[in-house]
């Protein structure tokens, strides 16, 4: 190998390692939306579910067996999200549109990470602007950190230089079968189409 050939391939291979080390640095690229954030979970272990207990925004108390029989979409955000969180469930609400009676063996939830601020009045509020299926739920502080383990949802408060805060979290939707069986996850970047073929296909697992 020539001298010259080594130096490019060196080049090559410290830039790479700069271009990670960069991308490494920007935060929330450690979250998949693809997949299950570690964030307050275990990175390895059992798939997401299990028991949970949530007020809902009617004032209803929520578990893993209310809704047993039908397929979920599992959204966590919080009401101050200034994007990706309306602009998920507005994409959910247009899953059940387009799902049409198919949709009626299927429940949206969103549960909220900041507890703090989204009272039940305010959930109830903010969720009335999308498909009446989703559920808005609002765990406690503890309620919380026991289902981001569970479900291995990654959360956590963030300060803002006005002295407020906002809140980092997984951006995906967790998908769950009729068993309550976790069946993989939406990307909010994956094309519409894509979306309603993963729902369709949880839906008719048995």
């Amino acid at each position: 190998m020539s001298v010259v050939l080594f130096r490019k391939i060196l080049w090559i291979l410290i830039a790479a390692t700069l271009a990670l080390l960069v991308y490494l640095s920007i935060p929330g690229t450690s979250i998949k939306d693809n997949s299950p954030a570690p964030g307050n979970a275990e990175t390895v272990g059992p798939a997401p579910g299990g028991p949970f207990s949530m007020i809902a925004h009617t004032g209803e108390t929520v578990t893993e067996k209310t809704y047993a029989g039908k397929g979920w979409l599992m959204f966590v955000g919080f009401t101050n999200c200034p994007d990706i969180c309306p602009t998920t469930l507005a994409e959910m609400s247009s899953w059940f549109d387009a799902l049409g009676a198919e949709a009626d063996g299927l429940t949206g939830f969103l549960v909220t990470v900041d507890p703090e601020r989204d009272t039940v009045d305010v959930l109830r509020q903010y969720i009335s602007s999308f498909d009446d299926r989703i559920v808005a739920l609002r765990p406690s502080p503890s309620e919380l950190a026991n289902f981001a383990k569970a479900y291995r949802i990654y959360y956590a408060k963030v300060p803002t230089q006005e002295g407020d805060y906002t809140m980092d979290h997984t951006a995906g939707v967790l998908l769950f079968d009729r068993d309550g069986k976790f069946s993989g996850t939406i990307d909010r970047e994956e094309p519409k189409e894509v979306a309603l073929q993963k729902i369709r296909r949880l839906l008719d697992r048995r």
